[in-house]
């Protein structure tokens, strides 16, 4: 007989704490280019997504597929080296199914982290971005379908789905390193074309500074089942229609792993300053 979504994210959660004898209440999602945090985690036990009941496993070159047990900043965490995408063919339960694992382990707080492409025309290619808000403009909604009240609420409020309190500790710390840090708002494709010059344009029209293919479900669920979010973007590519340059897959991981040391400085330390 097949198994409930509950029933399956239970088994999943279980495995985990069979395998790990610390069960972190912090959790970080590590996105294209952007797994060198992984090296910076002492004590590690890695899981492979394969060996996890249920967990789906990633197709994308620039992830890999482990879950990372450890420590960070002098905190407890979990990490994903390597997420799932709409555009690989999952749908979004699937999508977003490590998230719930994270809520039935008792996550509180959740990093995520991406590369995307940038249309504020403060941006430089290696910038990092915070996220301040996102829009979404993927054609399903996680959380569309039965809602189960032991995951959330039927209609949860997004009025703040970052954090405010752990952007304004980011930056912070960026003033302490004299990072360059920059503030923008997200928007989430399905992908996985690239963008068009007038797409660009028209995200930037209704507000967007950065764009991407990852990050919103994975927010979406975690503001359900009441996480405090932190995301944050590398801009890996300039678009627009005064930009000639082509974007690749592989000038993206460039671009990330060219940012990567700031990513991880800021990371680790916001870690560090947390309660």
């Amino acid at each position: 007989m097949e198994k409930t979504y509950l029933e399956k994210i239970a088994e999943a959660a279980d495995f985990l704490k069979s395998r790990v004898k610390k069960i972190p209440d912090i959790a970080i999602i590590l996105g294209t280019g952007l797994g060198d945090l992984i090296n910076y985690i002492s004590d590690s036990i890695a899981i492979d997504y394969k060996d996890i009941p249920y967990f789906p496993i990633s197709t994308v070159e620039g992830h890999s597929g482990r879950l990372i047990f450890g420590k960070l900043g002098g905190k407890d965490v979990m990490a994903m080296q390597g997420r799932f995408h709409y555009y690989e063919g999952y749908d979004m339960k699937e999508v977003t199914f490590p998230v719930r694992v994270m809520q039935s382990l008792k996550v509180k707080r959740l990093f995520v982290s991406n590369a995307a492409g940038g249309m504020n025309k403060e941006f430089q290619v290696g910038d990092v971005m915070v996220i301040s808000d996102h829009i979404n403009l993927f054609p399903e909604n996680p959380l569309r379908g039965k809602n189960f009240e032991e995951l959330g609420p039927r209609f949860p409020a997004m009025t703040e789905a970052y954090s405010h309190k752990l952007i304004t500790l980011a930056d912070y710390i960026a003033a302490q390193k004299g990072m360059r840090l920059m503030h923008g708002v997200y928007v989430g494709t399905p992908g996985p074309t690239f963008e068009t010059p007038a797409e660009y344009e028209y995200f930037r029209i209704i507000g967007g500074d950065a764009v991407g293919m990852s990050t919103v479900p994975e927010v979406i669920v975690a503001n359900h089942a009441g996480m405090e979010v932190f995301g944050v973007s590398v801009i890996t590519d300039l678009g627009g229609k005064d930009i000639k340059e082509v974007p690749t897959h592989e000038e993206v991981q460039k671009a990330a792993l060219k940012a990567q040391p700031h990513m991880t400085t800021l990371i680790t330390e916001m870690l560090s300053s947390l309660d």
